[in-house]
């Protein structure tokens, strides 16, 4: 649709996490390149699918995506046999055989296949390569430089993909967490916390073992913030308890348990009335 940006990632999940599409720009003009990923169990990743229910599980969960995908092409998915993704892998502490032969690209850093890792590492790769050949004076040296500093990299990089792609609460863990940690934090503080990894992806100069340092400092950082601040409010309520038992003359514990059955009272008749206020919603419809 042309109310669209044609410069982002797309990218949706189907309930119970079934099906994840991901939509990748393939030009300035609105075309995408996309691809679905599911188990190799389901259904549809089966050669020769039935092209009527992939667009039925399409209309179902993908509504604002099924419009945009003609019926030829979809049968075209439905029909052809998956394909593997593949491992998050790198070569080291080395990246070079003999005097005169590197790696470079996949064969050094396998990645998850978003926002332009691949490529433009490969890219870098051979900028890389060009730089150490003009500033050595025999290829042998060249060859050296090349794979002392692209070794570590790759590492870094093919790091920082295991971390985007770990599935369930290890994944929210790795990846959602540090980036909601990072947005608040940089918001917050932004001479002191660096942005998201998407935002530092986009940065001249930065290094994968650069941003990988930061992201570790800024994560101890912030939990050593978070742990103070959970401290200070934990500290703060047993004060509050023993102040209250004192006035009351009562013991701490029952004061203590006396706040925790009424804070659940407050949070179960707030899940009521929600439920309530939400049928009421339903039924006016």
């Amino acid at each position: 649709p042309d109310e669209w940006r044609f410069d982002l990632n797309y990218s949706a999940r189907s309930r119970g996490n079934r099906i994840t599409f991901e939509a990748l720009p393939a030009d300035d003009k609105g075309t995408y390149c996309a691809l679905l990923l599911m188990t190799e169990e389901d259904e549809f990743a089966q050669p020769d699918s039935d092209p009527k229910a992939l667009r039925k599980f399409f209309d179902g969960e993908f509504q604002q995506f099924s419009p945009l995908i003609d019926d030829e092409t979809l049968a075209f998915v439905a029909a052809k046999p998956a394909s593997n993704l593949p491992a998050f892998r790198y070569a080291g502490p080395r990246i070079n055989e003999g005097d005169s032969t590197v790696l470079l690209g996949d064969a050094i850093h396998t990645v998850k296949p978003y926002y332009g890792l691949g490529a433009n590492t490969a890219l870098e790769d051979v900028s890389e390569l060009a730089d150490s050949l003009e500033s050595t004076s025999t290829l042998k040296d060249a060859v050296q430089l090349f794979s002392d500093k692209r070794a570590g990299e790759a590492n870094a990089l093919v790091t920082i993909s295991r971390n985007m792609d770990r599935p369930g609460k290890l994944g929210t863990a790795a990846f959602i967490v540090p980036l909601i940690l990072d947005g608040i934090f940089h918001q917050l503080a932004p001479a002191l916390f660096a942005p998201s990894m998407f935002a530092m992806f986009q940065k001249e100069g930065v290094t994968f073992r650069g941003m990988q340092f930061r992201k570790r400092a800024d994560r101890f950082v912030q939990l050593g913030i978070l742990g103070s601040l959970f401290y200070c409010m934990f500290a703060g309520a047993k004060a509050l308890v023993s102040l209250v038992s004192r006035k009351l003359g009562t013991h701490e514990g029952v004061v203590g348990a006396a706040t925790v059955a009424s804070a659940a009272l407050v949070s179960f008749v707030k899940k009521a009335l929600a439920k309530k206020n939400a049928a009421a919603s339903r039924s006016t419809r």
